[in-house]
């Protein structure tokens, strides 16, 4: 069984800088694996550990400093990383990512049963990188997973998350998931793992690599476009203090929050 778990460095959210074009700056920038993707490899890895023959791939779409952030993912388990960096993929936005991750496992790693991605990311919050690949793959996807139960050579029973509770879906392979945050704490590295990840050489593919254009990623290849980002203002107002419940209950009323009917 073959595994590609797609994951993404964040920036630090206390050093976050914008570019010209109000897209995050990624270059030079403290990062971190995204949290959400970690349980995407967490749910990889259990896999691995319950099943025969399992390969796990991890693959981003970044600078080539994210290299450190893949080899982090070998040393927790991973057999092989994959890095997308070209310098036309600046600013792409969630579709410009999506096609570019979808060509890349298209054109370089076709030969896979499953596709784990985090549910969020967040720098975005977007939710619909994970989707937008399943698209243009036209592979099924399951989203809000928040545990993987029976899986064999030919499906996946998925716990998601709905309004309701939780639900069990049953998804035929290839297919995507999106996960949440799961029931198990994420797994450490291993000195052994630290080692492997020191010594494994990380495979990178450029634009022309995946067959793609100038046109279909990056700034270009992206339909939406930020107009202006900034950090909200919060606006102090000033508060009473009730010293008993009548006068609670009195103000409240004055304000019409209660009625009298």
């Amino acid at each position: 069984m073959k595994i590609i778990v797609c994951i993404k460095q964040v920036p630090d959210t206390t050093d976050i800088k914008w570019t010209e074009n109000n897209t995050i700056q990624r270059e030079g920038v403290e990062s971190i694996i995204n949290p959400y993707d970690i349980y995407a490899i967490e749910e990889a890895l259990k896999l691995k550990k319950t099943l025969k023959n399992v390969e796990i791939t991890v693959l981003t779409m970044g600078p080539l400093q994210a290299e450190s952030m893949l080899k982090k993912a070998i040393a927790l388990g991973c057999d092989n990383a994959v890095l997308i960096s070209d310098k036309k993929f600046a600013g792409a936005d969630t579709y410009a990512t999506g096609k570019t991750i979808a060509s890349a496992i298209k054109n370089k790693l076709p030969d896979y049963d499953l596709i784990i991605c985090g549910q969020f990311a967040i720098d975005g919050d977007t939710a619909q990188t994970g989707p937008s690949v399943a698209n243009q793959l036209n592979i099924p996807q399951v989203t809000y997973v928040k545990e993987l139960k029976k899986c064999d050579e030919e499906c996946v029973y998925a716990v998601r998350e709905i309004e309701e509770g939780l639900e069990t879906v049953k998804v035929e392979f290839p297919a995507l998931l999106c996960v949440l945050k799961g029931f198990d704490e994420p797994s450490r590295a291993k000195i052994n793992g630290i080692i492997k990840a020191q010594n494994t050489n990380i495979t990178v593919y450029s634009m022309e690599d995946i067959g793609l254009t100038p046109e279909e990623t990056g700034i270009k290849g992206s339909p939406t476009y930020v107009s202006r980002a900034f950090r909200p203002e919060h606006n102090r107002a000033e508060c009473e203090i009730c010293s008993d419940c009548n006068t609670l209950v009195q103000r409240i009323t004055e304000f019409g929050g209660f009625s009298n009917e």
